[in-house]
């Protein structure tokens, strides 16, 4: 089956040259799924109407890159998610780790050793730890790091409930040489999945993350957006 046709997805962003490239970074979920229609607008000021979606994601550590911006946009947010809506954010509390044990093995042994077990990969992974990349020199006022267990705080005193935490890619990262090796060995790269995911759920891996994904559900109840309990807290 295609997609429901009254399933409206839309792209929101205030760079031209972001929605120019979406049609060749876009992965569809089904057959005839249509790309989202490009809207380029303020994020702060979203041409919508209140709570006209059932999910609403911030993806790229927008809150992080509007420093002090970052209180309008937030507040859209919340003001077009439908009750009960899905919010789904992106944010960067550190500046990214990486497993020693993985990075200190050649691509070619990694993708041989994620054909093993996954859970064997992790506790091999958990036995030599991690190394926090250096953080970079922060220009004031230009980008600002939020911690995702304050973030879950505030969304839960505003009634939402927190459904998961996910560090991204904590144990291999951005290493493209290996992540396109395993990409194409289908076997290691169901197990990397696995293994990352397990590994990013921990709580503990969350500080140091480059990136962090918070999933929270709206209050069901329907009726005025929920007054803010103040700013994403910066990490």
């Amino acid at each position: 089956m295609g997609p429901d046709p009254a399933t409206r997805r839309v792209a929101l962003d205030i760079a031209r040259e972001m929605l120019r490239q979406l049609p060749t970074r876009w992965r569809p979920r089904g057959v005839g799924e249509q790309l989202p229609h490009r809207v380029r607008a303020d994020g702060a000021r979203p041409p919508f109407r209140e709570r006209a979606f059932g999910t609403v994601g911030a993806l790229g550590n927008i809150l992080g890159f509007a420093a002090e911006g970052s209180d309008p946009f937030f507040d859209a947010l919340l003001t077009l998610l439908a009750p009960g809506g899905t919010l789904l954010l992106e944010v960067a509390p550190g500046p990214g780790e990486r497993s020693r044990y993985l990075h200190r093995l050649p691509p070619g042994t990694v993708t041989r050793l994620f054909r093993s077990p996954s859970r064997a990969v992790a506790l091999r992974v958990g036995r030599e730890g991690y190394a926090a990349e250096p953080r970079r020199r922060k220009i004031p006022g230009e980008f600002r790091r939020i911690d995702p267990v304050e973030l879950s705080g505030q969304l839960e005193g505003l009634g939402f409930q927190v459904e998961e935490v996910m560090a991204v890619a904590p144990a291999l990262g951005p290493e493209a040489g290996r992540i396109e090796a395993i990409r194409n060995d289908a076997k290691a790269w169901d197990h990397l999945l696995e293994v990352e995911e397990a590994i990013g759920r921990a709580p503990e891996r969350w500080p140091n993350a480059a990136a962090v994904l918070l999933a929270a559900t709206a209050p069901a109840e329907p009726g005025a957006p929920p007054e803010r309990s103040g700013r994403p807290s910066e990490g």
